[in-house]
């Protein structure tokens, strides 16, 4: 937390520097966007639980004239609020995470343009960590490729194929040949949240794309004053075709261990030689009263000790209906499955994992303006890849959530 708030006084540092430069007046809006949740939750032979959360992001931005401008965004959350784990993973009852914090100049004409951003951003890679915002999904909750938990610790080193296929989902994940002794879940394969970034995009027609420089992995984001920085890549565009149709591309790669497990490395290794890397392909479509979008994303996790390292396939598409003015329906299919895996014993498992499906359902009510009410409701669905069911058996749960999401502008001010 320490370093994002670093990060955030060195951005309004820069900020104040660049408004004594600029001729034109400046002007400032902070969007509030206030949400309230109850979920309903229950486990094949287990108790149903009842649980409530809230949420507030606080969105402030700054523009300097036509080009200069500056945004952020401070996320306050329960600890009940997200049926996952995201941001820093602690005791607290309420979590406060800084997502977005950065400087930007944009320059554009009628038929292209280039923005430059610096500081804390979402991740380029994929489509979800661009548009996390409860007001602007038409579901309650990111897709299952970003928020599921792999049985994968970039702070210990695991000593071959059973000390991964032994993991089980929604619990801590424990590796026993080097590295942290502290109890953790495994990673999120992208963070929904920023990490220090510089990125470019660049529109040309019907052309776009990105490449932003990072100082760690999405998949294992760390602060300015971390000793396990690694400075690596992400890229992406597309194309939008006729109809509002936009085909794309995404891609990571570099480093993701953490600087702790420099000891416990093979011989003649460093940590850049166990690299994550992820691809992805995306759509969008929007055409009268529908609109649907998916991804498809394959990501890799080499790791020491390992011939063949875990990998996971998710995808996921999601349909979006207008009804009336005020009333939408949607609907999500997301689906999740791991790769093989060899340890330099030569023992071999068919997956890393146990596949997983979820398929998701939400009703939105547009009360006014700034409130919409969504009804939700998911069914998800580990299946067993053992035959005996002795590890990553087969899981079932059933989620019934209600969401009030509340978004107005606090602040909207020219000054002259």
């Amino acid at each position: 937390m320490r370093s994002r708030i670093s990060l955030f006084a060195l951005c309004t540092l820069s900020i104040s520097a660049l408004a004594i430069g600029q001729e034109t007046s400046p002007g400032i809006s902070i969007p509030v966007t206030i949400s309230g949740e109850v979920r309903q939750s229950q486990e094949t032979n287990q108790a149903a639980s009842f649980t409530p959360g809230f949420r507030a992001v606080l969105s402030p931005s700054l523009r300097f004239g036509s080009r200069w401008f500056a945004y952020a965004a401070l996320d306050v959350h329960s600890s009940s609020y997200f049926p996952y784990e995201l941001g820093a993973e602690d005791d607290r009852t309420v979590g406060v995470e800084l997502m977005q914090a950065f400087i930007g100049y944009v320059r554009s004409s009628s038929r292209s343009s280039i923005l430059i951003k610096a500081g804390q951003i979402s991740s380029a890679f994929g489509l979800s960590p661009m548009d996390y915002d409860d007001f602007k999904m038409p579901l309650i909750n990111p897709p299952l490729a970003y928020t599921a938990k792999l049985p994968i610790r970039a702070d210990q080193v695991p000593c071959g194929v059973e000390d991964i296929i032994w993991q089980t989902y929604d619990s801590g994940v424990a590796y026993h040949c080097g590295g942290s002794a502290a109890e953790s879940y495994g990673l999120t394969p992208v963070t929904l949240y920023g990490l220090p970034s510089v990125e470019v995009q660049v529109s040309l027609s019907h052309f776009d794309g990105r490449l932003q420089i990072t100082n760690s992995s999405p998949a294992n984001p760390h602060g300015l004053f971390s000793g396990s920085q690694r400075a690596q890549w992400t890229a992406g565009g597309g194309y939008t075709f006729a109809h509002a149709f936009h085909i794309g591309a995404s891609g990571f790669r570099g480093p993701y261990l953490d600087s702790n497990l420099i000891p416990s490395l093979p011989r003649n290794t460093r940590l850049a030689s166990f690299p994550a890397s992820g691809f992805g392909i995306d759509a969008n479509w929007s055409r009268d009263a529908w609109s649907a979008r998916g991804e498809w994303l394959h990501l890799r996790f080499n790791t020491p000790r390992f011939i063949e390292s875990p990998s996971q396939s998710a995808a996921y598409f999601e349909l979006k209906r207008i009804v009336s003015p005020r009333i939408y329906a949607a609907g999500r299919l997301n689906f999740e499955d791991f790769g093989p895996i060899e340890d330099q014993s030569g023992l071999t498992a068919t997956h890393s994992a146990g596949p997983e499906e979820l398929y998701e359902l939400a009703i939105g009510f547009r009360l006014n303006r700034q409130q919409l009410l969504k009804v939700g409701a998911g069914w998800q669905h580990g299946n067993a890849w053992s035959s005996t069911g002795a590890y990553w058996p087969k899981t079932e749960s059933h989620t019934f959530e209600l969401q009030l999401v509340t978004s107005f502008t606090a602040v909207s001010k020219a000054f002259q």
